[in-house]
């Protein structure tokens, strides 16, 4: 062992159990004369094994337990023969009892004095308050950046050049691993995971400086994503211009508080809202909403939907799942099957969640478009995906972007009605609990739309039979049932009931609301009625009964 480690111990300082330092492999021997107890001459061998430092030395050169600050360069520890070593290691173990420490510290040095000890690949030393240990892996930088301190622990020179090597934070999909109480952008403190989906993840975070809780939504590190979360940046900072500090709240959009780049994802901050409409209802067994709530629901959606028309935004995504409560409370109220009121000996009657709150909130604003720029060719989630869009003509939107001065419309691109026709879908939903088209074929949801809407005016499926020739036969009929169909997609069809029937006009308020959704379900989007009008609906100023 190094002779540095004894003369640390023979001047009294104390001992404490530390992990073992490990040999080094230079070790340089001599021979000297030495007079023993007796007086007797003897050769002795004499081991060095402690090299000076070299000039790029780290935290183990190092001017011994506060003993002086010298140069570490020039730093060179005393050469001691074998029996100096011996009498210095006795002196340290007596004066470890004396100062209480035990034997077992002192037993610890004698057993490693003959113990041969391997140095691994790429370890060091250093002295923090006089006793060795092993250097800690710091992802230090080469040079000499450590220096030491009054009391003889190693400090850095300039601790801002110390870089800690960071962990992977994506797993293979691009996505962020959330951990509970990471740190992002050094202010975020993560609680929970809220959601996922195919854009990134969302989760619940303590904004560190203002002691609030926010939503943060977190893009995948992947190129196409970070793209399209970029246009949703620019699109709620358009919205926040209207309401900078969300005083006013009358558009119902999602508040946009920060975005910021954090390890290659981008991160949009935002006020913290409860679940969205659809997990709402699936933890409501799907159970519809009540008609007073439809209503306001109505009511905020096409507020919220014209605002954005008003900026010439189509928001192309407009789904339950986009929509979110405010505030998530609910109080329970029992479901009485009809005519059997309070009979005994029956079955308890089932309860179904009733909001205490209708205020929602319109969020994801990644597939939004301005009406000027580029269409693609598919947007909208399946089932609320209008006709034109199924049937769209790869560019001649912009032939109608010159034409609206002329208030001519030709062509099926799509534009703002499309968001008009999700409402309708929407709103059915909120009356039914279940999606109004539940299918994933093309063919198959525009038979649906027949069995729903009516059959496709003749205009509307002759421009649709020159864009998409496969879906229609001779005289521009919607080729239904074509021969790849299954039995279950011809069965499915032939159960879809009109709207008529889905919504019977029993009173007032549902002949009103079979009109709006009628007005919003309609093939030729040029027929469409647009949502500034749908806000002047009887539907709105007629009063819901109780249910």
């Amino acid at each position: 062992m190094s002779s540095a480690m004894y003369s640390q111990q023979a001047i009294g300082m104390p001992s404490t159990p530390t992990r073992k330092r490990k040999r080094l492999t230079q070790v340089s021997y001599s021979e000297v004369k030495e007079l023993d107890s007796e007086g007797k001459l003897r050769d002795v061998i004499v081991i060095d094994d402690t090299p000076p430092p070299s000039t790029s030395a780290t935290a183990s050169a190092s001017v011994v337990g506060g003993m002086g600050t010298g140069s570490i360069d020039n730093f060179m520890p005393p050469r001691r023969t074998r029996a100096q070593v011996a009498a210095a290691a006795k002196a340290a173990m007596s004066a470890t009892s004396t100062n209480g420490a035990g034997s077992s510290s002192g037993s610890v040095i004698a057993q490693s004095m003959n113990r041969k000890r391997k140095r691994e690949n790429g370890e060091d030393t250093f002295i923090s308050n006089g006793i060795y240990a092993k250097k800690p892996n710091l992802g230090i930088p080469t040079g000499r950046q450590w220096q030491p301190a009054d009391n003889g622990a190693i400090v850095p020179t300039n601790p801002s050049q110390i870089t800690q090597p960071q962990q992977p934070c994506d797993d293979k999909e691009g996505h962020y691993i959330v951990i509970p109480d990471d740190m992002i952008h050094n202010r975020y403190r993560t609680v929970r995971l809220l959601g996922q989906g195919t854009f990134g993840k969302v989760v619940e975070a303590i904004d560190t400086k203002f002691q609030t809780r926010v939503a943060v939504k977190i893009i995948r590190a992947i190129p196409k994503y970070r793209d399209a979360s970029k246009i949703e940046i620019r699109v709620l900072n358009r919205l926040k211009e209207r309401d900078p500090q969300n005083i006013q709240q009358v558009f119902k959009c999602i508040h946009l508080l920060e975005y910021f780049d954090h390890r290659n994802h981008i991160c949009i901050v935002t006020e913290l809202l409860g679940k969205c409409v659809y997990d709402f209802l699936k933890e409501n067994d799907f159970t519809p909403f009540p008609r007073l709530h439809i209503q306001s629901f109505a009511r905020q959606l096409l507020d919220s939907v014209a605002f954005l028309h008003s900026q010439r935004l189509v928001h192309t995504d407009l789904k339950p799942e986009n929509i979110l409560l405010v505030c998530n409370d609910f109080r329970l109220r029992p479901m009485v099957p009809a005519g059997l009121p309070g009979r005994r000996g029956s079955a308890a009657p089932k309860q179904r969640r009733e909001l205490e709150s209708t205020e929602i909130r319109l969020i994801d604003f990644g597939s939004a478009t301005f009406d000027e720029e580029y269409h693609s060719t598919v947007v909208s989630t399946r089932h609320y995906r209008a006709p034109e869009i199924i049937l769209g003509n790869y560019g001649i939107w912009i032939i109608n972007v010159f034409l609206e001065m002329l208030n001519e419309r030709i062509g099926l691109g799509w534009s703002f009605p499309c968001d008009a026709f999700s409402l309708g879908c929407i709103l059915v939903e909120f009356y039914t609990g279940q999606a109004l088209f539940q299918t994933h074929d093309n063919l198959e949801h525009l038979a649906m739309m027949e069995a729903v809407m009516g059959k496709m005016p003749d205009k509307f499926s002759r421009s649709g039979a020159r864009n998409k020739p496969e879906f229609f036969k001779e005289g521009a009929k919607l080729a239904w049932p074509s021969p790849k169909s299954t039995k279950q997609s011809k069965k499915d069809v032939k159960a879809t009931k009109s709207l008529g029937e889905i919504i019977q006009a029993t009173d007032t308020i549902n002949r009103h609301f079979l009109d709006l959704v009628r007005r919003l379900l309609i093939f030729d989007p040029a027929h469409r009625i647009t949502v500034a009008e749908a806000l002047k609906h009887p539907y709105f100023q007629t009063k819901v009964p109780p249910e």
